[in-house]
């Protein structure tokens, strides 16, 4: 029961910003910690205790210390104490939980599978939803969020980005930029050719949805995550072909005009111009931040800014920022003591996957592992640019990623040792 909750909340998660401009009225929100309660509830009843000893690892203390730091921000006096009750939420207490309850539940490398399809498959019906979307119009919630103020974001010179199921056209490009790097990835594992294929067009479906989403922080997601992939196969011909490819293809974005008559394209190239105006506009924000923070070595406190600090903390200067980024969102709740330490648990959580990734023996079960610890590697340095690692779907996604790459060296000996038997038998 357990299993089958958790895999209605990573549903649930995709579908949440639809629900909400479609069927308004609801605590949408409230309804993740119903589902959490539940398979809390339910694990505690169904699950061994030989399952409980799963939560025994540095990713479950790591993220209790990130925990305990937001905990003690209660006692910041810059921010109201409903902002910081609202923001621990995401800050905090969902990767704890979700994590913690991961490594309980998830006890088969079906699992694993079923995440994977779960994701893919939704993140590819938010693709459709976009193309809908672009080429034949929108759902009325969809259209009432564009009259209410959301075309000023995502109606640039006529041309729409698209935003799909979820809260914004950066979170959904952000989004379709992991998942299809994910897919395409994965379609490099020895499997069935069909299945193979399916992957392969999962990924390219996800990556026009990426293109059209007009976020042009996404192509960093994408790239990046690439070049980890790349480097985590241990496979020389492949380090230096697909590094090629990478490197050619920033170049002729950065270098060239080609393809400037496509709007998609051309954005995308906009993402890698230095002059940019909305990019100086970011690193003027931060400037500005750098001398008001000095003061402030733990920061303005959780819900100071962003949506929770223009209904708690309205009144608060620092409300005033933009949070354009989640990395100068943590610098300003959390202050340079916050964000270092924040920093440091997440490049620790990519290190010890990519660590993981690097000795799975098993060729189907590396590539997999693979895929999920370079799509975090993306995400991660997706949040100098947006919020996006503490936004639905990509949350659960990321910390769901997190949990399955930690398990899979069990799987891993599993294999082996069956192996192992058939060859002795």
């Amino acid at each position: 029961m357990a299993r089958i909750l958790f895999f209605l909340l990573l549903i649930y998660c995709f579908i949440i910003g639809f629900l909400g401009r479609e069927v308004q009225g609801l605590p949408y929100g409230i309804f993740i910690e119903v589902l959490l309660f539940l398979i809390l509830v339910s694990a505690t009843i169904q699950s061994k205790a030989s399952d409980w000893k799963s939560v025994n690892t540095d990713l479950f203390y790591v993220l209790l210390a990130w925990f305990m730091v937001s905990l003690l921000e209660v006692f910041n006096p810059g921010a109201a104490f409903m902002g910081w009750l609202n923001e621990i939420r995401t800050a905090a207490l969902y990767p704890l939980i979700i994590a913690a309850f991961g490594l309980i539940i998830f006890q088969y490398k079906k699992d694993f599978d079923i995440f994977i399809y779960i994701v893919l498959a939704f993140s590819t019906l938010a693709t459709f939803n976009g193309l809908k979307q672009l080429y034949i119009g929108f759902f009325p919630g969809e259209a009432a969020f564009l009259r209410d103020g959301g075309a000023v974001t995502h109606l640039l010179w006529g041309k729409l980005r698209v935003f799909s199921f979820y809260s914004d056209a950066g979170q959904f490009g952000a989004s379709q930029a992991h998942i299809s790097l994910m897919a395409l990835v994965i379609s490099f594992a020895p499997m069935k050719f069909w299945k193979r294929a399916l992957f392969f067009i999962c990924g390219m479906i996800n990556l026009y949805g990426m293109m059209i989403s007009g976020t042009r922080g996404a192509i960093f997601i994408f790239f990046v995550a690439a070049f980890v992939a790349i480097i985590l196969s241990k496979n020389w011909k492949a380090i230096f072909v697909g590094g090629f490819l990478v490197i050619t293809s920033l170049s002729i974005l950065k270098y060239t005009n080609i393809g400037d008559g496509n709007y998609e394209i051309y954005r995308m190239r906009s993402a890698l111009n230095p002059k940019d105006p909305s990019l100086n506009v970011r690193f003027e924000t931060q400037q500005r931040l750098k001398g008001y923070m000095a003061d402030l070595p733990f920061g303005g406190g959780l819900g100071v800014l962003g949506y929770n600090g223009s209904i708690y903390n309205s009144d608060k200067y620092l409300n005033t920022f933009p949070p354009d980024s989640f990395f100068v969102k943590v610098w300003v709740m959390y202050g340079v003591v916050g964000l270092t330490i924040w920093f440091f648990i997440m490049m620790f959580i990519l290190g010890k996957c990519s660590g993981i990734a690097w000795s799975i023996r098993n060729a189907e079960l590396r590539i997999k592992v693979i895929a999920l610890t370079a799509g975090f590697a993306g995400i991660l340095v997706g949040c100098y640019g947006n919020e996006v690692i503490n936004i639905m779907p990509t949350s659960i996604v990321v910390y769901l990623s997190w949990v399955f790459v930690y398990k899979s060296p069990k799987w891993d000996d599993e294999y082996i040792e069956k192996e192992d038997l058939e060859i002795y038998y």
